[in-house]
């Protein structure tokens, strides 16, 4: 059901679509439910932003690693900071220690969402609580193209707390974040609030997710996008 909701949408909005990045990233169909994941590419993406409103705040930096059949493909990961036209609040300038600076030299955010698209078409995204990634590309692709941005999903927060529900494990909120999602699975620890470090730990944390449900048999994507 997901599959077909996704593509009704893909297709409607790329009936209304202006040439450009966002029509080339419709043009490429989502990969079906059905195939092993193991089977696919897959894009782990972070975007770093001064608040969680798409409405109100600005995004400062993104970050992508790619996921080829199983494996992160290091040499496709990819940073980009993004030039800001409003003064970065102070408190998230220590959170993500970007500054005004900085921003000022920073890519401008239409040619930073087009590389993104690219690197995005054909591909199901993994990002952790999706919801902030979800919610800022949409806004953006409709500020600019005037349609929003179905993509499917598959998002490691939900998964974690789908893991401990099923297995009827007590959690607190802070349990479901990212960093501490990568102690318990015994992976490497990174520096939070960096949109390259996050991307990659939330393509570690999938990988060791789905190697829990795999246990070698594969295991079809449908079970691990968010619905």
């Amino acid at each position: 059901m997901l599959h077909l909701t996704l593509n009704l949408r893909r297709r409607w909005a790329l009936r209304r679509t202006p040439a450009g990045p966002l029509r080339d990233y419709l043009e490429t169909p989502f990969p079906k439910p059905s195939m092993d994941y193991r089977d696919l590419a897959l894009l782990a993406v972070d975007i770093e932003t001064t608040g969680l409103d798409p409405k109100r705040d600005d995004i400062l930096s993104m970050g992508w690693v790619s996921v080829r059949h199983n494996r992160i493909d290091l040499g496709a990961a990819c940073y980009r900071l993004v030039r800001t036209a409003r003064a970065i609040p102070e408190a998230s300038a220590i959170v993500h220690r970007i500054t005004d600076d900085q921003a000022a030299r920073g890519e401008l955010l239409d040619d930073v969402l087009a590389e993104l698209l690219k690197r995005l078409a054909g591909k199901a995204m993994i990002a952790h609580h999706a919801t902030v990634e979800k919610g800022f590309l949409n806004a953006i692709c409709q500020r600019l193209y005037g349609v929003g941005l179905p993509v499917p999903v598959i998002d490691t927060q939900v998964l974690a707390k789908r893991t401990f529900e099923r297995r009827h494990i007590a959690f607190r909120d802070s349990d479901l974040r990212l960093h501490a999602l990568g102690e318990r699975y015994n992976l490497p620890r990174y520096g939070a609030h960096n949109a390259l470090s996050d991307a990659l730990a939330a393509a570690e944390l999938f990988l060791a997710q789905a190697s829990y449900r795999d246990r070698g048999k594969g295991v079809p994507l449908r079970d691990f996008l968010t619905w």
